[in-house]
């Protein structure tokens, strides 16, 4: 089996309603979609979403990476070589995790729907049945956010994830207007996506915060500075998530050295796929560290991906995939039994994609081919 074909679509998925967290706020979200076919037949789709503000790509980038610097390195060889995909791909440029992230998820696929397995069995097989959905509240006044977590309780959700990072006085009050409201009924987690900075202004917040109860408290401080993430992690009751502060292997090693958070945020945006998110997690096993897998919000492709790692992995305790919820249109059809995720176990990741609405959705794209 060869690669003999990789196409490189850049597109907008529309939201229902804005998505803002402390550094941008989003109407449409870009992505690019790839999809791979082999010399016999077979078609696997992949997905890079990316965050500037998180590993330096943007969709441009990304776009030009896959279709001018991986794709011609990667046509002529098998997708089920991963391990090979994967160098060959560090080989070619340093970092630029989000576009080989789209061509690891693609090749999945491949394989998946080749060997009649899903993606999850060629990572260890199925552990986890179900995963409960978190809901993820984008950044709005005090009341907004109330109202919005208690319409979704409604809908039967127990977990809400809290986009906070703007102003410190202003989020204490957001959190302590949501857990007024919904505090009772559900699980209260706070990602403040860097927006505090330091572990000072961190330590000031939670202190305003004694008396609200929270699950725990994901990336206050600036990514780069682990050692504020290791003393918030200290000094604070509230258990630390790492995110943005992993990226991949090296700063995986370094927050485990420094104990700097009790939990990591895998995303495959930001380490390159499947198979270097898997590898991630037995890292975290090692250091005997809980791990959630994130997206940045993506379609049915990338979000199937991840949860794909998430059923396979026993260590895996959360996910917060939940991009075809926010979409008016996808061009997938992964299935949510809301407040659930059920895999189903068809090959590959499972997901059907409707090239018709692709190609509406297609800003440009480029076919590289041998």
């Amino acid at each position: 089996m060869k690669i003999t074909t990789i196409e490189a679509f850049v597109i907008e998925l529309p939201l229902i309603e804005p998505f803002t967290i402390s550094y941008v706020s989003y109407d449409k979200m870009p992505s690019v979609i790839v999809k791979v076919t082999t010399d016999d037949g077979w078609t696997g789709y992949g997905e890079g979403v990316a965050d500037e503000h998180v590993t330096g790509e943007s969709v441009e980038s990304v776009y030009h990476v896959i279709t001018k610097t991986l794709a011609p390195h990667l046509i002529g060889e098998n997708p089920l070589n991963l391990e090979a995909l994967h160098d060959t791909m560090d080989r070619a440029i340093l970092g630029a995790p989000t576009a080989k992230a789209a061509l690891d998820i693609a090749c999945f696929d491949i394989a998946g729907k080749a060997l009649g397995v899903p993606a999850y069995a060629l990572l260890g097989g199925r552990f986890h049945d179900t995963f409960p959905i978190t809901h993820v509240l984008s950044i709005d006044t005090p009341e907004n956010m109330a109202d919005k977590a208690e319409n979704h309780v409604a809908k039967g959700y127990t977990s809400f994830k809290l986009k906070v990072g703007y102003d410190k006085q202003d989020d204490v009050d957001r959190i302590k207007a949501i857990s007024e409201r919904v505090g009772d009924r559900a699980q209260i987690r706070v990602d403040v996506n860097q927006g505090w900075q330091s572990a000072a202004t961190t330590l000031q917040a939670l202190n305003d915060l004694h008396n609200v109860s929270l699950d725990w408290l994901e990336q206050p401080v600036t990514a780069s500075d682990i050692d504020a993430l290791a003393e918030v992690k200290d000094k604070a009751t509230v258990p630390v998530m790492a995110d943005e502060a992993l990226t991949g292997f090296k700063e995986m090693r370094e927050i485990i050295a420094k104990r700097a958070a009790e939990k990591v945020n895998i995303k495959l945006m930001k380490c390159g796929g499947l198979y270097p998110a898997a590898k991630l997690a037995a890292m975290a096993e090692m250091a005997g560290m809980d791990c959630q897998v994130g997206s940045m919000v993506e379609s049915s492709i990338g979000s199937a991906a991840g949860f794909h790692v998430a059923f396979s992995k026993k260590m895996i305790t959360s996910v917060e995939l939940t991009g075809p919820l926010k979409f008016s249109r996808d061009i997938g059809n992964l299935h949510y039994d809301v407040p659930f995720i059920q895999l189903n176990e068809q090959p590959g990741l499972g997901v059907d994609v409707d090239e018709r609405i692709l190609h509406d959705l297609t800003l440009y794209s480029e076919e590289v081919t041998p």
